[in-house]
Formats: C-alpha cells, structure tokens, sequence
C-alpha cells in the first residue's frame, strides 16, 4: 500500500504498518514469519490509530489485514507467554489487560471497522478481527481459537463470541479447537461476507473511497459450503451437557464418526483448561455484555500463568513440538470443582474492569 502515513509518535515501529489512503486508515500486522503474532507492542500501536482516527472527519473507515500470504494473525505470542509464565512475571497479564480493552473498543468503534480474515486467524486474531463491524473472510481463511491445546481457555472475547453461536456449535469449537473455513465461520456469527483471495487487492483499493459495506458487498460472492450445518443434530445433542465427562461420553456413544473423531480430540487436551473453558462459555451466555465476559476472561488467563498446563502445552507445541503434553492433572476425573473456581477468583485491585464504559452505556 502507499499513501500518506499517520503518526503514532508513543510507538515507533513497523511491526503495525499504519498509513492513510483516501478516506480509510489502514493496519497492516507486519510480522509475516510469526504469522503475525500479536504482542503488546503491536496491540498498543492499533489502539493508538483507533485514538487518532476516531474523531478524525478525513477517516470514514478502518481496515485491518495481515502481512504476508499465510494469514492476518495466529494468535498471541505464545513463546513470550511462555517465558513470562516459567518466570513467574506479570507481562503477560499486562499484555491482556491492553489486548482486551482493544477488543472491546474494537466492538464498539463508532466508524466501520473491516477485518480481512484471510488464511489463518486465531486467538487472538480473533479478538482484533471478530469484534469488528464488517468481518470478511476467504477461501483460505481458517479461523479457530484453539486455546485449550495448550492449556490455555479461550479468551479476547472468544467465550462470548462462541456462547452466541447456533446450538452447541461454539461449545464444539471451543472444546476441540477445531479450525473452521468461511461458511462455518459465518455460521457461528464470526464473519459477515465471503470474498474470493484474488478479489481482496480491489476491495482494499476501493475501501479508500467507497462506504465499507457497499465496496465489501461489491465483491462478495457465497462461500464453499461448510461442514457444521450438516452436523448440527449430534453436536447439539452431545455438547448440551454442562460436564466435558458427559460430553465425551455422548460423542463416543452416538456412533457417528465424526463425533468419536471430536472426543478423541478432545481428550488429548489439557483437562484443567476443557472444564475452566465450559465452565467460562455457560457464565459468559448469561452475561449480557461483551466487558463481562473479558472481565471473565482477564481472571481465567492471569490465573493460568500459575497453572503448570500453561507453560506444558505451550513446550510440547511450540517450543520443543514433540506434542506430547503431560498436563496436571492428567485426566478429567481428577480436576475437581475447586481446581476450576480457582481461574474465576476476583482478582482485587488487579482485576480488569469496565465498570465506567458499561455505566456510561446506561
């Protein structure tokens, strides 16, 4: 892209490309061999933009995409997490705390924010993408927030956002990680518009002067047919249980392949973060507000700095890739109710709060 750059004069560099052409303001994440792995670094920086274009009458419109051919975001920066959480340091609760403050701003934008949800979005991907007002995805796109393999929960919103899809649907994803193509995505409420890869140069260029909903429906088209509609009827039979026990057990006894292939997924993640992660997606359906559920999630993440399934699935998928975890406790009969309430203790003057936006919504 070319244009006139904005200035961002706290943060100075190009991990988040920003610049401004015609009457849009462009994010570009610029970390291509991470895949564009967020850090505190880059969330800062897309806070910054949003501060400055907000009430700027020149910018009608945000659009944040990806780098690189591979994707817009696979999440976090994990191996980071991972050395704060073996260290037993805070800077990953800090990351948090500003990452999810970014999405619930990113929710409530007053001018339209386009997510380009090309290839790989996860995790936290999700979070800068999936709160978005306008959410395009493609042929590539495979979108997943797929936490609990490494002993993580879903977070940036993500139990909210999957409380609300169809059914169980989001309770599937949520449990077996499973990554998800356009149609399934728009499915479960995560995208809004399907656009053909070699289309996306000209929806960027004609975003730039051209209202974002007419320039997106200009070169939109019906996605490939998904998988989860035809599947609807044992995931919403199996997952509507509320002990992950109970939902192993149905997948395994319903005789459908699929379903014995979801529990066999399954049970190869960590126990501690499958029960903390139902237990997180049943509050966050009876939360009426998107802070709520993030409030949730900031008590469920800083409490998993100290669980040792963190630092373990993180090791056996991203630093030594031998994914061969050994989590503690090592089955789902022997985490008991008080393992789970330990993620979801308020966390004092430490807790992240939206209490002032929420009042000022009222």
């Amino acid at each position: 892209m070319t244009g006139a750059k904005s200035q961002s004069p706290r943060i100075a560099d190009d991990s988040v490309l920003v610049e401004v052409r015609g009457r849009a303001g462009y994010l570009t994440l610029n970390r291509p061999k991470a895949l564009n792995a967020l850090n505190h670094i880059m969330a800062r920086r897309i806070d910054d933009a949003l501060t400055e274009w907000e009430y700027d009458p020149r910018i009608d419109t945000v659009v944040i995409s990806g780098a690189g051919e591979r994707g817009l975001c696979a999440g976090g920066d994990i191996r980071s997490i991972h050395d704060d959480a073996r260290s037993g340091g805070m800077a990953s609760a800090d990351f948090w705390y500003d990452e999810y403050r970014l999405n619930a701003r990113i929710a409530r934008y007053p001018k339209p924010y386009v997510a380009l949800m090309d290839g790989i979005v996860m995790g936290g991907g999700v979070g800068i993408s999936a709160h978005g007002s306008v959410r395009v995805a493609t042929e590539r796109s495979r979108i997943a927030m797929p936490e609990t393999g490494i002993g993580f929960v879903p977070d940036v919103g993500g139990t909210y956002l999957l409380s609300r899809a169809p059914g169980e649907l989001g309770t599937h994803l949520a449990l077996t990680g499973a990554p998800v193509g356009a149609a399934d995505a728009r499915l479960c409420g995560l995208v809004d518009y399907f656009v053909p890869s070699q289309r996306l140069p000209g929806l960027l260029a004609a975003l730039s002067h051209i209202p974002a909903n007419e320039a997106v429906g200009r070169y939109a088209a019906e996605p490939p047919l998904g998988e989860l509609a035809d599947q609807r009827d044992w995931i919403d039979e199996c997952y509507a249980v509320d002990t992950v026990e109970e939902i192993v057990r149905r997948l395994l006894d319903t005789g459908v392949a699929a379903a014995k292939e979801a529990a066999g997924t399954i049970l190869t993640k960590s126990p501690t973060a499958l029960k903390v992660a139902l237990a997180a997606l049943r509050a966050a359906r009876e939360l009426d507000y998107l802070e709520r559920a993030l409030e949730q999630e900031y008590r469920i993440a800083c409490a998993a700095l100290s669980s040792p399934d963190l630092v373990e699935g993180i090791r056996a998928q991203v630093i030594d890739k031998d994914r061969d975890p050994h989590w503690s406790p090592p089955t789902l009969a022997e985490v008991t109710d008080a393992d789970v309430a330990r993620f979801f203790r308020p966390l004092g003057r430490r807790d992240l709060s939206f209490a002032e936006e929420l009042g000022a919504q009222s």
